[in-house]
């Protein structure tokens, strides 16, 4: 039976729940897609920054958009997980370019899209979240919209007042269409927990070394919890270890933590 996107859309809507909350392990390309999904995966998750670095741009705003959709159809084309993906501000200086953006992941099979902050005022987030819903809906698509707002992670304002300055934000882009709310770079339980209980919507946090565990984290009201860039810095970082140890020493040693090349090579049917 074919699964649609809708049935992904509805299957993804469902696994945000606080009391088993959905944990993505971003993917940037095929490869690590599949090797994410193998392990258990109920949903994949794209990283813009991880896509961007794989294609030699640097992220922020700076990879062209068709670049991006490729990499993205490509990850949906060859997982049957939910794949939700980063689009960063939208792939686009305005809002007729985030529509196009919206078009073109939907095209590509995608369930969900995160939009962020960046550099940009909270109103012109709040712009290109009613266009992304407009745009979702006029297609006749269910797309789950999640809101990055960048307070806690660039140190904005005044820290005093950052948390009700998140939660204003929050407010804005809920009633702009926002399915859900993502707020990176905060890991403190007590700010954590005054997140959940102020958010209307799923509560999406970063999590990394020294943050909260999953589990930990849904006791707090947190619905889902994304690695961000960070399996990918790993798997660059392992790269750089086998390289470095091969140049200065000779020898291998950093090699012996590899998946196994007949498992890995197994994740990639002929067809793709």
């Amino acid at each position: 039976m074919t699964i649609t996107q809708p049935d992904r859309a509805h299957l993804f809507r469902s696994l945000h729940t606080p009391s088993a909350p959905l944990a993505l392990a971003n993917a940037w390309d095929v490869a690590s897609a599949r090797v994410i999904e193998a392990a258990g995966a109920p949903a994949i998750a794209t990283t813009s920054a991880g896509v961007a670095w794989s294609l030699g741009s640097p992220d922020g705003d700076l990879l062209d958009r068709d670049r991006a959709l490729k990499v993205i159809g490509r990850i949906v084309a060859a997982v049957a997980v939910p794949v939700t993906a980063d689009i960063e501000g939208g792939y686009g200086k305005d809002a007729a370019d985030v529509a196009e953006t919206v078009f073109g992941v939907l095209a590509a099979g995608v369930v969900g899209v995160n939009i962020e902050e960046g550099t940009r005022p909270p109103v012109e987030l709040a712009t290109r979240l009613a266009t992304a819903r407009k745009t979702a809906d006029r297609a006749g698509a269910d797309l789950f919209l999640n809101a990055r707002i960048d307070t806690f992670l660039f140190g904005l304002g005044d820290p005093d007042t950052r948390l009700e300055e998140t939660l204003t934000r929050a407010r804005m882009y809920v009633d702009a269409g926002a399915d859900g709310i993502f707020v990176p770079g905060v890991t403190d339980a007590a700010t954590i927990s005054a997140l959940a209980r102020g958010v209307s919507v799923p509560l999406n946090v970063m999590a990394g070394v020294g943050a909260p565990t999953v589990g930990e984290l849904g006791a707090l009201g947190v619905a889902r919890v994304s690695l961000g860039s960070g399996v990918a810095q790993v798997a660059y970082a392992a790269a750089r270890r086998a390289a470095q140890q091969l140049f200065a020493t000779g020898d291998y040693a950093s090699l012996a933590d590899g998946m196994a090349f007949p498992e890995l090579d197994a994740l990639f049917p002929e067809s793709h």
